[in-house]
This record gives C-alpha cells, structure tokens and sequence, in this order.
C-alpha cells in the first residue's frame, strides 16, 4: 500500500472524496469546524489517482486530534496503516497522546479504535444537536438505526 501525504495530492482529490463519504469536506464536532480538505493528514493511494483511505488530524497543545478517517475498503489494514502514521508522526513531534471524537451510533469506529488501545474518556451528550445547526445534513439516524446524538471522545497515550 502506497502511504503519501495528503500535502503532496492534488486538492480536488480530496475535497471530491470527502463530498463522496461526507456530503462535504466541512466537519462539525464539539472540537471545532474543519475543512478536512485543508488539514494535514496521510492518504492510501491506488493508480496514481485513486484514494482508498485517508486521515486527518491536527496537533495543537502537544496533543494529535484525529479528525477525519475513512477506508473505502473495509478489513484490509488500510485504517490500520493510517492510524500508525498519525501516531509515529505525533510520537515524532512529542505529542503526548492522539486523541479523536466519533458519534454514539458509531460502533464500528468504537469498536476498530479500542482494538488499537484507545480508551473512551468523555462522553459529550447532545453535541451532535449542536453540531446540526451548523450543518443541517447530519442525519438524525445513524448506523443501526441508532439515533445520533451525543460525541465520544477517545484517547491513547503515546509512550
């Protein structure tokens, strides 16, 4: 698997991914609002053009916030690869932990990150109402018929 930075893609790339898996590249979460297009991040890239994964995250405060994860090809260690680089990338740059937020109906994510030693830390309850009312397009049901509402923030400590 071909790892590249997301810096080193032409922007439309990204910008027309996250519209394919988002609706858009704007994310609103308890954290801040983010273009994903515009931040750092790491990309597994298939002929030349074609984005299978693709991470994002910020560093602020000796901290590494996951923003966006996304593997278009499910159970073949591509989420896995990124997430590895974003954490050597943190270790690199003395980050004390990597840290993200998801949606309560996410269990898929819940459950991929705690296999890689994340803890839950902090239960946001009705953030995701918030969030709403500055993108309207989040669905009101999410994965299993769960209704969204709250954010879960995870954390891992780097060593």
């Amino acid at each position: 698997m071909n790892v590249v930075e997301v810096k080193n893609l032409p922007n439309h790339l990204i910008v027309d991914f996250f519209t394919e898996h988002w609706g858009s590249p704007e994310m609103v979460i308890s954290s801040g609002i983010y273009d994903c297009s515009s931040l750092d991040g790491f990309a597994v890239v298939e002929d030349k053009d074609k984005i299978v994964g693709l991470i994002t995250y910020i560093i602020e405060n000796n901290e590494c916030e996951i923003i966006s994860l996304d593997s278009v090809k499910e159970g073949q260690g591509i989420g896995s690869l990124l997430v590895k680089e974003v954490e050597n990338l943190a270790s690199k740059k003395i980050c004390k932990l990597v840290k993200l937020i998801t949606t309560n109906d996410n269990l898929l994510a819940l459950k991929f990150y705690q296999k890689r030693g994340f803890i839950l830390s902090k239960i946001i309850n009705n953030a995701v109402e918030k969030a709403r009312k500055l993108k309207p397009e989040i669905p009101l049901i999410g994965n299993e018929g769960i209704p969204i509402r709250d954010e879960i923030e995870l954390i891992k400590k780097l060593t």
